[in-house]
């Protein structure tokens, strides 16, 4: 019998779609994917390092797994950005753990897990990093984690990431990504479509394209330079594919060809994640963020008249080196004015090694930072809320991905449960349906909303006289705040 792997992933999509990578590697030499770390023989912890509160979750979660290990001698690996950053530090606060692989280096796993399986255990495998950093000994370090995509990558929401960049060439104070995700590489075009079209034939409906700054792809392989706004193109004229997506974007290169093709290509939505961190100039600046609120208002107003149907959501971290209340205002006006669908707002975190956490105090006691997280995080809410209230009496079209997180406790031969999916604007909507409409679109009439969710109702198409009637499902209670 093979063996058993159970992968635990933490941190952003892009985590997410190398955990799926890795399974699908695994299958390929005979593993099992299980959902149990009880039931596994090797246990990998897939993690993240952009805040604190991320490593120190993957910390606590190794030291639970001691006992276990114990008792069953199970292989256990730490892969991603923390395995990175952290590196030998890893092996000294959890002896017990066997393997350390960075992002640069998942593609050398199953030889890694049999030199582990051998004996050669504690093994580390991350990629060099120097100061100053040489951009090409540092792509050399970090090798492309692509591997071929098959009928097997595409799950029953028949939904997939597609990677079409790596790496950052940004030096925002802040951030550890450049240093564990390593220099900005693109993937050819044709290879990105190649990679598409497998999923597709697979069964996949919608792509989701990733990158660190995903709208500052390019490609010149073919002869020619290939931007984001020229895949979209190619992607849209893919057979079978009905919905195409990217994140993440940054403000810099939101570029009107690129607005113009997502106005103008039907299966691409009209969703724009655009992380500004701050309302302030002064603190933007401290931030290496590259741009002003000024050109962010600009390439707002931008965005809403040539997509004026689009959905804007946003990143803001509270509470950096050197805000003063005023800075802090200045983003409070930036939200209310703005107006986001929603935004991921996160209290500052130094980060070892970035140039914050190395040339500025982290002076903004937590306090403070509590404080201007909870208003600013209020006030978003409260706008969610009044967007979200606009859809009420409306149908939409969402891509059914499962079961929601009240469906997910429902047994697995119950059919009728709490389904969710999203819109092409990508809000998220919750329905009481049936287990035979994931990865299927379906139209829902919403009832009420809240400021993350839509509720509604499905409407099963009258003209489909095969479908057998169903017994009527209540929505389950959930509570509605009030504006």
């Amino acid at each position: 019998m093979g063996k058993r792997v159970y992968i635990y992933t933490v941190g952003c999509q892009m985590n997410e779609l190398d955990s799926q990578l890795v399974a699908d590697l695994l299958r390929q030499i005979g593993y099992e994917v299980v959902e149990s770390a009880r039931k596994a023989d090797v246990i990998l912890f897939n993690t993240c390092s952009v805040r604190q509160h991320a490593e120190d979750k993957i910390y606590s979660a190794l030291g639970a797994l001691k006992r276990l290990k114990d008792r069953r001698r199970q292989t256990i690996g730490v892969l991603g950005c923390m395995a990175q950053k952290e590196g030998q530090e890893i092996f000294r606060r959890a002896p017990h753990v066997d393997l350390v692989v960075g992002p640069g280096r998942l593609q050398h796993l199953p030889e890694l897990l049999e030199q582990v399986a051998a004996g050669a255990g504690p093994v580390l495998a991350i990629s060099p990093w120097s100061e100053p950093a040489d951009r090409h000994s540092l792509l050399a370090g970090f090798e492309p984690f692509d591997p071929p995509r098959g009928a097997q990558s595409v799950p029953p929401s028949r939904q997939a990431y597609v990677r079409i960049m790596s790496g950052c060439n940004k030096a925002c104070s802040y951030c550890v990504v450049p240093r564990v995700r390593g220099p900005e590489q693109c993937r050819p075009a044709e290879e990105i479509v190649q990679e598409v079209r497998q999923l597709v034939d697979g069964g996949c409906l919608e792509v989701t394209l990733l990158g660190q700054t995903v709208n500052s792809y390019w490609d010149r392989s073919g002869g020619r330079t290939i931007r984001l706004a020229d895949l979209l193109v190619q992607l849209h004229d893919i057979t079978g594919l009905e919905r195409i997506r990217f994140v993440t974007n940054h403000p810099r290169h939101m570029t009107d060809d690129l607005l113009q093709a997502v106005r103008d290509l039907p299966k691409v939505c009209p969703y724009f994640h655009v992380p500004a961190q701050s309302g302030s100039n002064t603190v933007l600046r401290r931030m290496g963020r590259g741009y002003t609120v000024e050109s962010y208002r600009e390439m707002l107003a931008r965005i809403r008249q040539t997509v004026p149907e689009s959905a804007i959501s946003s990143d803001f971290i509270v509470g950096f080196c050197g805000e003063t209340e005023e800075d802090f205002q200045e983003t409070v006006r930036l939200v209310q004015e703005a107006r986001f669908k929603n935004a991921y707002i996160f209290k500052y975190s130094p980060r070892p090694g970035t140039k914050a956490a190395q040339c500025y105090p982290d002076d903004v006691p937590q306090e403070v930072k509590r404080r201007r997280n909870n208003l600013l995080l209020q006030i978003q809410n409260q706008i969610s809320l009044e967007e979200n209230q606009k859809f009420i009496g409306r149908h939409v079209q969402v891509l059914v991905e499962g079961p929601s997180k009240l469906g997910q406790k429902s047994p697995e031969h119950q059919s009728a449960l709490q389904l969710t999916g999203r819109t092409r604007c990508d809000r998220i909507v919750v329905f009481p349906g049936h287990r035979r409409l994931i990865g299927q679109f379906c139209t829902i009439r919403i009832t009420h909303a809240t400021p993350t969710t839509l509720l509604g109702e499905w409407e099963e198409p009258s003209s489909s006289p095969s479908a057998a009637p169903q017994k009527e499902i209540p929505l389950p209670v959930i509570s509605i705040p009030t504006p």
